[in-house]
């Protein structure tokens, strides 16, 4: 009786684990047909290449590169100055602190911050632009997103850190290395597969985030010159245009929701193809 009743615990748990890998897929796939059907008949490649023209939201001609570019302004300056944090972060956590209680309360704290909605964090961005002085600018929104994304990337590093065999560190530590040394000759090189994964996962979360840099970044329809410029994010102009009440702005949404899910699907599969490539070739010697 004990045996069959493991056996039907097996079977319906993998019934389960299916079910939900296939419905999974489903919600995906019915998604991505959505925005396909409603969108590529406005998809065009005026419209990757061209920035909004007059009148470009009551249908009239024009593009969004000006939120494409914006887009990879502001994800490329905020992961990059999120890396610039996390990776000390990761180190102090795996190798610097002495005290498992402090690691616990940083993980924790960096847990929290992660589970924070994004609307949060740009509500703070826009109270510290007040404080300060600043306009909605590139690097306003450059600011809010690398705290919105910061402990993404730094959990991200810390738990591939943290599948290096503590042999590793004992064997490092024994032969004279200093934390500074093991940290970047030995497990830097161990780990910077799952670094630049990291870091892939953190770009992804910020280009497609539109909450956060709705007060901070602000909306133009040129591409900025500078930091100090508003940038259009393409999140931000799939928003505006489902607002409107022309049809043929809402269908151009949808485009834009297109180039939007083919950048992130690019970032995800590079993510994964270069932590899989890498990861052969990482060596401690």
């Amino acid at each position: 009786m004990r045996t069959l009743w493991r056996r039907f615990k097996g079977w319906f748990f993998r019934q389960l684990m299916r079910v939900a890998m296939v419905s999974i897929m489903a919600v995906l796939l019915f998604i991505v047909i959505t925005i396909v059907i409603r969108g590529v008949s406005s998809l065009s490649l005026d419209m990757i290449t061209q920035t909004p023209k007059g009148g470009y939201y009551f249908g009239r001609e024009g593009g969004i590169l000006n939120a494409i570019a914006g887009s990879f302004y502001l994800a490329a300056g905020a992961s990059l100055l999120a890396f610039v944090l996390s990776l000390p972060v990761a180190f102090y956590l795996n190798v610097y602190s002495r005290s498992k209680r402090n690691v616990r309360s940083v993980r924790s704290a960096l847990d929290v911050m992660w589970g924070v909605p994004s609307i949060i964090f740009g509500a703070f961005g826009f109270l510290v632009m007040m404080a300060l002085g600043m306009k909605v600018s590139l690097l306003a929104g450059i600011i809010t997103v690398t705290l919105l994304i910061t402990p993404i990337m730094v959990r991200a590093m810390d738990e591939v850190m943290r599948t290096v065999p503590r042999d590793l560190y004992e064997a490092g530590f024994s032969l004279g290395a200093t934390r500074w040394e093991f940290s970047v000759r030995v497990l830097l090189r161990k780990v910077y597969p799952g670094i630049i994964t990291a870091f892939l996962l953190g770009f992804g979360r910020a280009i497609g985030d539109a909450a956060s840099v709705m007060f901070t970044a602000g909306f133009t329809d040129h591409i900025p010159n500078s930091l100090l410029e508003p940038a259009a994010t393409l999140p931000l102009a799939i928003f505006y245009q489902l607002s409107s009440p022309i049809p043929e702005v809402r269908e151009r949404a949808y485009a834009a929701a297109i180039v939007l899910t083919v950048i992130i699907l690019i970032i995800s599969l590079a993510s994964r193809l270069l932590g899989g490539r890498l990861s052969k070739h990482s060596t401690t010697d």
